[in-house]
């Protein structure tokens, strides 16, 4: 959601700050804003609501010169999208703050503030953190220790810079169930709510765990303390993937690059975990194999695209496997009780490994596990994610990471289809029946997965216009059977996210109860129908379809005898192992709502009201 940058360098920082933000752009905001320490110690700030660029042009017009600065883009939780409600907040014009989360005892102590005689400027909750703190620290002249004594005042989930004009050469970070890396340069050092803001200054970062405070300064460089206080030392990680990971390149979006990209981050998903026929279970971390040889029951927990990708590994764990399954949407899963059956493992799904709802729900287990309650703890936490060093990964007992490189676009597209790889490698490293004739020929299909997802893409300009049947539409309806009903949800997901049509999905064979009702000429179905098990039931539903006068598309296996009519449109998808099907048809659904929300004219890499990184509840 929000973005934070912050640098402390012998160089002007407004530079450095503004492209942070222009990197940060993909988490979803409504405003942005930049405070910087001038040479005479005077605090300069510049606000704006709407994109970066907006605040640019007031930068062009009054520019921020200082060595030190803090920046930041706002996702509207307290307070509607406006100026005055944007980051950074100020408090006696000393000091500076930026602040990603939510504070839930804002109230009051915004009340305890008020009697003292603070008046407040905005609606946020932020602005009460920046005035506890410059409080704090007109009583002991030390921004760390003023901060410090702030935080063991608020509860809630946070990540923050501050700055103040009378410590000049310091900023001091902290995070709390909200992410914050610390840039390391030469001579300067930076904080940011993503590496990736970093990129044009550093390539070497430290992941701040949960309850560090951070300070940057010019007499001590980094340190580091822990939520007790005590110095802490954490590694320094190179970044793994070029700064062009953060460029367009030859595309028009973000979204479609990253559609494009899928073969080659999935071929490096499975890099260095497939060895002849099997898969490694070594792969998922130390002590996997003995772990997964006691697994009975496994429990997926994500939210969204991650949380579709799970409803496919829950047929693909209880078909393979063997092993019962459940699939929870995370928002969801804490605020009940839920019973751990003997021996279960828990698995969470994440693209930033920040998802509030995902850390909770792992957190909860956790909790779980080390309580005496009438229900047994689980037997172990794995975590697969995009983000190596994310807390997903660093509080989960195991990990695997994908490696679809940094995703821009806010609809997730080379993320889902690499942790659906992911999800297989898991499933295959769970079986009983290890070293069969099944898992050597899915080992075989996974390796030439990339050349069918290769093909599939060449599916691009009949897709695009096809894409023109629905750009004057206002609802749609998929449909899928089996593996691929989760892939139509996902399917649904993207056109509604990205083009703004009413979507929604449904297993084919539920349309008699119900959705047939919605069936019209005015409302396109999309169905998915690769050549499994399901197909003639799957075919006798679009005959539903059609007998009501809907209007059909289908994409389906080359092997698939659908004939064109007037009401029915067939586009032949490459055929692969019907078990790795879910993740080959998910490309024509990517590129469809693509080409539809090109067609409309939304804003396809940052839809509104959304966010790429959901780090608050």
């Amino acid at each position: 959601m929000c973005g934070i940058v912050a640098a402390l360098a012998a160089r002007n920082v407004q530079g450095i700050l503004l492209e942070g933000l222009k990197r940060l752009e993909y988490r979803g905001y409504d405003s942005a804003g930049m405070a910087v320490l001038n040479a005479v110690g005077e605090l300069m700030r510049q606000r704006a609501k709407g994109k970066v660029a907006a605040l640019e042009e007031k930068l062009a017009e009054r520019s921020l010169t200082g060595k030190i600065g803090i920046a930041h883009t706002r996702w509207a939780t307290h307070g509607k999208p406006s100026e005055v409600n944007a980051h950074p907040h100020l408090a006696r014009e000393r000091l500076a703050i930026v602040h990603n989360g939510i504070i839930e005892n804002y109230e009051p102590l915004k009340r305890e503030l008020e009697v003292d005689g603070v008046v407040f400027e905005s609606e946020t909750d932020t602005e009460v953190v920046a005035h506890l703190i410059d409080r704090a620290f007109a009583e002991n002249n030390d921004l760390l220790a003023a901060v410090q004594t702030t935080l063991d005042k608020i509860d809630g989930a946070y990540a923050l810079a501050v700055m103040h004009a009378d410590a000049p050469r310091e900023i001091i970070g902290a995070r709390k169930g909200s992410p914050l890396v610390v840039g390391v340069g030469i001579d300067e050092n930076f904080l940011a709510s993503d590496a990736l803001a970093l990129l044009q200054v550093t390539d070497r970062f430290i992941y701040l765990q949960e309850g560090d405070v951070v300070r940057l300064s010019d007499a001590h460089g980094i340190e580091i303390f822990d939520t007790n206080g005590k110095p802490a030392e954490h590694p320094v990680h190179t970044y793994e993937h070029g700064d062009a990971a953060a460029s367009r390149g030859e595309y028009r979006h973000f979204m479609l690059k990253e559609i494009h990209e899928q073969p080659a981050v999935i071929a490096a998903t499975l890099e260095g975990r497939l060895s002849g026929s099997h898969v490694l279970e070594s792969s998922f971390g130390v002590g996997a194999r003995a772990l997964f040889e006691r697994v009975k029951q496994v429990h997926i927990v994500a939210c969204g695209t991650s949380y579709h990708a799970g409803m496919v590994a829950r047929y693909w764990l209880e078909k393979l496997a063997g092993l019962p399954t459940t699939v929870e949407v995370a928002s969801e899963y804490r605020y009940r009780e839920v019973v751990v059956p003997e021996n279960t493992l828990f698995v969470t799904l994440s693209q930033s490994g920040e998802t509030a709802d995902t850390l909770a729900a792992l957190r909860y287990a956790k909790s779980r596990a080390k309580s005496r309650d009438k229900t047994s703890g689980y037997l172990g936490t794995l975590a697969i994610c995009n983000v190596p060093g994310s807390s997903l990964t660093r509080e989960s007992d195991l990990a695997l990471m994908t490696q679809a490189g940094p995703e821009i676009g806010v609809a997730s597209t080379k993320a889902f289809t690499t942790q659906l790889v992911a999800l297989m490698l898991l499933t295959l490293s769970l079986r009983k029946q290890r070293g069969d004739e099944r898992e050597a020929s899915l080992v075989q299909a996974l390796r030439g997965l990339p050349t069918v997802l290769d093909s599939a893409l060449s599916m691009d300009g009949p897709i695009a216009e096809l894409s023109e049947a629905f750009a004057e539409k206002h609802h749609a309806l998929f449909l899928g059977r089996g593996t691929q009903f989760p892939i139509a949800l996902e399917g649904a997901l993207k056109l509604k996210e990205i083009s703004y049509i009413h979507a929604e999905a449904y297993p084919a064979g539920e349309l008699k109860h119900g959705p047939l009702a919605l069936v019209d000429a005015d409302m396109p179905v999309v169905a998915v129908a690769p050549n499994d098990e399901l197909l003639e039931k799957l075919k006798s539903n679009l005959q539903e379809v059609r007998a009501r006068g809907g209007e059909l598309f289908v994409f389906a296996d080359e092997g698939v005898a659908l004939t064109a009519a007037d009401n029915l449109r067939v586009l032949h998808v490459p055929p692969v192992d019907e078990l790795l099907a879910p993740i080959v048809y998910t490309i024509p659904l990517q590129l469809l709502s693509y080409h539809v929300a090109v067609l409309k004219g939304t804003d396809v890499d940052q839809p509104r009201n959304l966010a790429k990184s959901v780090t608050v509840e």
